[in-house]
């Protein structure tokens, strides 16, 4: 067998997450379907993450394996994107070595969550309506204590199946978008957090209390007092999925 990586963009409103459910639509289910179809034997694909129902991918990388090696992606990025339909894009397939892992390789993954301050009709649930009074420099400065945090428990959710909440995050910023660079949903600022790995609903956690300090219901100190307390129930609500994408993942071994 000869192990492919595949990167593919999606929006997840359609779509129950990223893994496969028993009695609801995914991506991953979707992609696995097209790939069997143009393939004509079974394939099952392997995701860098598992996003959540409703979050967005900009770069999804996952592997797979097939009896044959695709040298020349052209034809099957092109089949496979006439197969998947509109929410799911392939960007781009190539040949890796047998022991590449979409998920374990990875060495860090970005999230990038949209705002908007001004009311904006074309959003389409892609960038959450921010008040217009919210400190972005207060929440910038309680976003550097994540880069000293390593236990995230307080903002994972409840009752998962991983072995540990440690997360090493190596940026974590709000930065407003220039005209040049704004978002298709309007978005005019962007949480950026890169990190070797991520618990379920943490971003989303994370940006929640974030805004909490922008609002002034809470202040730095009493921001680290939640981390501190390894309590999801201490933290801020869960954000709306639709602003959240998966920006980026990386390896040691992909350009």
């Amino acid at each position: 067998m000869n192990r492919h990586f595949m990167e593919l963009a999606y929006i997840g409103g359609p779509y129950h997450g990223w893994q496969t459910q028993p009695n609801a639509v995914s991506v991953q289910e979707t992609v696995e379907r097209g790939l069997s179809t143009l393939m004509r034997v079974p394939v099952a694909i392997t995701g860098a993450g598992r996003t959540d129902a409703g979050v967005n991918a900009s770069k999804m990388v996952a592997h797979f394996d097939l009896p044959w090696c695709v040298d020349d992606d052209r034809h099957v990025v092109r089949a496979l994107n006439s197969i998947l339909g509109p929410t799911i894009a392939v960007r781009r397939v190539w040949p890796v070595h047998d022991g590449a892992h979409a998920r374990f390789d990875a060495t860090s993954r970005t999230y990038h969550y949209y705002a908007h301050t001004n009311k904006n009709p074309f959003s389409g649930g892609l960038s959450w309506k921010a008040p217009e009074n919210l400190d972005f420099g207060a929440m910038n400065e309680a976003a550097q204590v994540l880069c000293e945090t390593e236990d995230f428990t307080s903002f994972s959710k409840l009752h998962t199946d991983v072995k540990t909440n440690i997360c090493h995050v190596t940026k974590a910023e709000w930065r407003r978008l220039p005209s040049s660079e704004a978002f298709p949903g309007g978005a005019e600022w962007v949480f950026e957090i890169t990190a070797d790995r991520f618990l379920r609903n943490m971003v989303r956690a994370v940006v929640g209390t974030l805004v909490d300090v922008g609002r002034g219901k809470i202040d730095i100190d009493r921001f680290r007092e939640i981390i501190e307390k390894k309590d999801r129930c201490a933290a801020g609500t869960s954000m709306p999925a639709g602003p959240l994408f998966l920006h980026d993942v990386t390896y040691p071994y992909v350009e």
